[in-house]
């Protein structure tokens, strides 16, 4: 079987949008919408929202590759890297690599891309990675195949361009990138096609002996931010990671032909996906602002402490609710003090009940 970069074609892609006409009108409402609430958003508050996309987009496109990360430690790197007061210091090479990756992209969205600018996000993200020859193209001669199954099984899902060559289809690559950018000589007028075309293009290439996912995603939300003159607010990655099936399925397919409506209409919808995600976030943090300046003075040091604990968990507070022995826990109090607390915090409309006796529980109203 021959792949897409074997084919007398590549890299003239074809594709249809007729199928995603609608959603990519759908994109653009939103992405103005995003906009229109971030602006009208504190400055304290508009941080919050930008630091957990972030920490979101950090995370899951390492969950993507089997990399689990600590919260803790990526959103400490983040706000290190933001000039921002961390209690938490990272000793994390790999979370503090993925978070300079992230920063860096978001920094310089406005630049074209090259080869040092892509080598150093490279480096970036192999932090602490001695196995691995960082801020290089991959040089050895074994293909570079997609596998799965066991040793004497395997199955061969991808193989990719000879390392001999990535150097010579990265120079395309980056011509081409900078090329159909907003004003350039080829420019592509709907922000999501190119993002959809530039991480195939990529992820087809695997220029790197690892970290091409990562670093692929992160050119997709560059194109994006490109179009829109601001770095994008929305996670790609925790969209592909709660499908992650369906990604490498999408991109499995895209990698056998040059006509590649299917991969268009995935990464669309993906994107869409993505910004609903976003929005949803932004919206609870406006309610959290909202909540806190509602009720301040009005709780105590222990229903503070139990609240921002419940909101760390989204919207819909702790899995379960809190109950009166999560509370004593937490705060290290008596069950009469718990008690007391909570039915405070009810007739307050702080929160709401549910179930009786034993199985009382207590979920967050934000209005």
């Amino acid at each position: 079987m021959k792949y897409n970069w074997q084919q007398a074609d590549w890299p003239h892609f074809r594709y249809s949008t007729e199928e995603v006409e609608e959603l990519l009108f759908d994109y653009s409402q939103r992405a103005g919408k995003i906009n229109g609430i971030l602006e009208g958003l504190p400055e304290e508050t508009k941080s919050e929202a930008i630091i957990e996309l972030l920490v979101s987009e950090a995370i899951k496109t390492s969950e993507i590759e089997g990399e689990y990360l600590s919260r803790k430690d990526v959103m400490s790197s983040i706000k290190r890297n933001l000039g921002l007061k961390t209690a938490v210091i990272s000793k994390d090479k790999t979370a503090e690599g993925i978070a300079d990756l992230m920063i860096d992209a978001q920094n310089t969205f406005k630049k074209e891309i090259n080869n040092e600018s892509l080598l150093n996000w490279h480096k970036l993200l192999m932090k602490g990675n001695t196995s691995i020859q960082a801020g290089q193209w991959r040089a050895h001669e074994e293909p570079m195949q997609v596998i799965s199954g066991a040793m004497g099984k395997e199955k061969i899902h991808y193989e990719a361009p000879p390392s001999k060559i990535v150097s010579k289809e990265m120079n395309h690559f980056i011509q081409w990138f900078n090329q159909t950018g907003r004003g350039g000589e080829k420019e592509i007028k709907k922000p999501i096609i190119r993002a959809a075309l530039a991480h195939l293009y990529f992820e087809t290439i695997h220029p790197f002996e690892d970290g091409n996912g990562r670093i692929g995603r992160a050119i997709s939300e560059k194109a994006l931010s490109q179009y829109m003159g601001r770095p994008i607010i929305l996670s790609l990655s925790k969209a592909m990671e709660g499908k992650k099936k369906d990604y490498y399925v999408a991109l499995q397919l895209a990698q056998r032909s040059n006509e590649i409506t299917p991969w268009i209409i995935y990464f669309v919808k993906t994107t869409i996906s993505a910004q609903i995600d976003a929005e949803s976030l932004i919206e609870f943090s406006l309610k959290k602002a909202k909540f806190f300046d509602r009720y301040k003075n009005q709780l105590n040091l222990r229903q503070e402490k139990a609240i921002q604990r419940m909101l760390k968990s989204g919207s819909k507070g702790f899995d379960g609710g809190m109950n009166t022995r999560k509370y004593i826990s937490l705060n290290k109090t008596s069950k009469p003090t718990a008690t007391r607390d909570l039915q405070d915090l009810c007739e307050k409309g702080v929160l709401t009940r549910e179930g009786g006796g034993r199985s009382t529980s207590y979920f967050l109203n934000l209005i």
